[in-house]
């Protein structure tokens, strides 16, 4: 049996600053880490200027100045692969649209990791599949159904899901973990768990024993960081915990996998009580967490105005976008659908931002 592998999840915790990543990369690494994961952050591909205000743990956020602000050129990207090497440690990014998706193919890397809430970004996953790169596919915020879709596009090979619940920080009663060896039974691909719980070692530990081959989980340097996660991501001593409990659990379960799982849901549950890990492990139904539902709509990618159109108004690809509607906007159509309104008129007018909804248009072409 391989050793499960450890995400250590940055995202934009470097702020932009290369001696902050370089702090983060080391840590990661020194924290038990196989790998330290970043976001390339184009703010265009991701939302609209409109979005406003949106609420994140650390406060309301004006979200697309902060994205904005986190924007880099190429070569910030390749001095993080170059720190990550240096510190032997992998470097994975995660494109949010097709000029990120690009950007990093030229860098030369090795895989790629898809958001949760890109599992329906159509455009961005048919570009992912013409690599021909492995991808870690993240699948927070979804039905069984955004998944199968997702992996029409993909395919199965060299795909690794991540079971995930989208919501910050998660509770860790809606993770159903069961779910992890059931989508390994479903579609025939590893499965791992992408964790935003605050415990450092429950989550990830159950995982594992139930079959988790990835554990991704948010680091940080400090909670009290400026950073959009890092009010409930792990600082080292926490990940070290995390990847300690992993590793240990990992030797248990190679000496026998069905034992060693008996034996690790007895120990977390003298732990943490019986109870608790029962509801943890849940019934293994791929469904909304209770905490996701009503961010379904608005958290995964739509179609939406990039400028005010007005009725008659002629639908390109130069006038709407596939964007996040987050909280401020109405979310429109599914990205699967761009090329059948490509060519439509508007039967009314639509502000910049908002989502593209059928009843919008008045023919297609």
């Amino acid at each position: 049996m391989a050793d499960t592998y450890i995400i250590a999840e940055l995202g934009t915790s470097h702020g932009g600053d290369m001696n902050r990543a370089a702090e983060l990369i080391q840590a990661a690494a020194e924290s038990g880490a196989d790998c330290a994961k970043f976001q390339y952050v184009i703010a265009s591909e991701i939302i609209h200027p409109n979005v406003g205000n949106v609420e994140l743990p650390g406060g309301p956020v004006p979200l697309y100045e902060r994205f904005e602000a986190l924007e880099r050129e190429p070569g910030f990207y390749l001095e993080l692969q170059a720190l990550c090497d240096r510190h032997a440690i992998d470097f994975l990014c995660t494109p949010f649209g097709t000029g990120s998706l690009q950007a990093l193919v030229r860098l030369g890397v090795s895989r790629l990791k898809i958001a949760s809430p890109e599992i329906n970004h159509t455009e961005l996953l048919l570009a992912t599949k013409r690599t021909g790169l492995p991808v870690i596919l993240s699948t927070g915020v979804s039905r069984l159904s955004d998944i199968e879709y997702a992996l029409s596009v993909l395919g199965t090979k060299d795909v690794t899901l991540l079971h995930c619940v989208t919501t910050y920080p998660a509770p860790e009663e809606e993770y159903n973990l069961r779910v992890i060896p059931h989508l390994a039974s479903v579609f025939g691909v590893p499965v791992g768990v992408s964790d935003h719980s605050s415990d450092p070692a429950m989550i990830p530990g159950l995982a594992v024993a139930l079959g988790a081959s990835v554990v991704e989980k948010h680091f940080t340097l400090s909670q009290s960081g400026a950073g959009l996660d890092d009010s409930f991501a792990l600082d080292p001593t926490a990940f070290t915990h995390m990847t300690a409990t992993v590793r240990r659990i990992d030797a248990i379960l190679s000496l026998d996998a069905t034992d060693g799982m008996r034996k690790v849901l007895g120990e977390f549950s003298a732990e943490y009580g019986r109870e608790k890990v029962r509801a943890i492990i849940g019934d293994g139904i791929k469904r909304l967490a209770p905490s996701e539902e009503r961010s379904y709509a608005t958290t995964r990618r739509t179609i939406h105005a990039v400028a005010d159109l007005e009725e008659g108004c002629e639908i390109s690809r130069e006038n709407v976008a596939v964007l996040r509607s987050e909280k401020n906007l109405t979310p429109g159509i599914e990205p699967r659908h761009l090329t059948d309104v490509l060519g439509a008129r508007l039967a009314a007018p639509v502000a910049a931002g908002e989502g593209l909804q059928w009843h919008h248009l008045l023919d297609a072409g």
